[in-house]
C-alpha cells in the first residue's frame, strides 16, 4: 500500500539526520496521498539507524492504522489536523532543531529580517500561543489546533512553517522532501536571525525586499532559477 510514498517518507526521515535537524528520535516526517486520503508517517520512537522502509505506518485521516506493525509517531494527531486544515500541503516535518526550538521556547516568532528568509517565508514564522489545561487531554491534536489558530491571517502556502510555544518547529510543503527542505531553511533563518538580533536588537527589514524576493521565486511572474526546478 502506497509503496512509493513509503519510500519517500523513509528517505525524508533519514534526511532529517543528514541535514543535522534531529538527534536520537527527535523528529518525524509524514506525507499524504490526497487522492486516497491516506497518510504515511514515521513510527514512534524508532531509531533512525534501525528504521526500515517497511516500518512506515499507513493511517487514514481519522488516525486509524491501515498498514504497519508499529505505532505511528506520537505527533500523528498534529499532522492529521494540519492535513485537514491546509488542503494544499502534502508533507509535514517536526523537529527539535536547535535555533528554531530556541525561538519556540522563548515564545518568539522568527522575524523576517533578511532576504534569505523572504525567499522562502513571506511572513514572520509565527509562534503559537501557550496551551491551556483543557487542551492537555488531547495534547497532540490540540497542538494542531493552536497551529491552525496562528494561521488565521497567514497563508500557510506562503509561510510553510510554525513554532509551537515551548515545544519546537513544524514545517510543511508540496512533498515530504519539500517539507524537509523548508525545515532546513527555517532552522538556518532562525540561526541568522538570532545572530543578527544579538548584534543589533533593532534590526529591521525593508518591506520592499520581502516583496521582491518572495515574488521573484513564488509569484505569478517568478523568474528565479530554471523551469521545473522544485526549490
Amino acid at each position: 500500500m502506497l509503496e512509493e510514498l513509503k519510500q519517500q517518507v523513509f528517505k525524508a526521515n533519514l534526511d532529517l539526520v543528514k541535514q543535522g535537524l534531529v538527534i536520537f528520535t527527535w523528529g518525524n516526517v509524514s506525507a499524504i496521498d490526497r487522492e486516497s486520503g491516506r497518510v504515511v508517517i514515521k513510527p514512534s520512537g524508532v531509531s533512525y539507524d534501525d528504521m526500515k522502509v517497511e516500518d512506515m505506518v499507513v493511517i487514514d485521516l481519522d488516525g486509524n492504522v491501515l498498514e504497519g506493525e508499529l505505532n505511528p509517531s506520537s505527533d500523528t494527531p498534529t499532522h492529521l489536523e494540519l492535513y485537514k486544515a491546509f488542503p494544499n500541503i502534502k508533507g509535514i516535518v517536526h523537529t527539535h532543531s536547535t535555533y528554531a526550538t530556541a525561538f519556540a521556547q522563548a515564545g518568539c516568532a522568527i522575524p523576517n529580517i533578511g532576504t534569505t528568509h523572504a525567499d522562502y517565508f513571506y511572513k514572520d514564522i509565527p509562534c503559537t500561543r501557550a496551551m491551556v489545561a483543557s487542551e492537555m487531554d488531547e495534547y497532540e491534536k490540540e497542538t494542531g489546533t493552536v497551529i491552525i489558530e496562528a494561521f488565521k491571517d497567514i497563508n500557510p502556502d506562503h509561510t510553510p512553517g510554525v513554532l509551537v510555544k515551548n515545544h519546537g518547529p513544524f514545517s510543511w510543503g508540496t512533498s515530504a522532501d519539500n517539507a524537509v527542505y523548508n525545515a532546513k531553511v527555517m532552522e538556518q533563518c532562525a540561526k541568522m536571525a538570532y545572530i543578527s538580533l544579538t548584534l543589533n536588537p533593532e534590526t529591521k527589514m525593508n518591506p520592499l525586499l520581502v516583496e521582491k524576493h518572495y515574488m521573484r521565486k513564488h509569484g505569478p511572474n517568478a523568474y528565479y532559477g530554471q523551469k521545473g526546478q522544485q526549490h
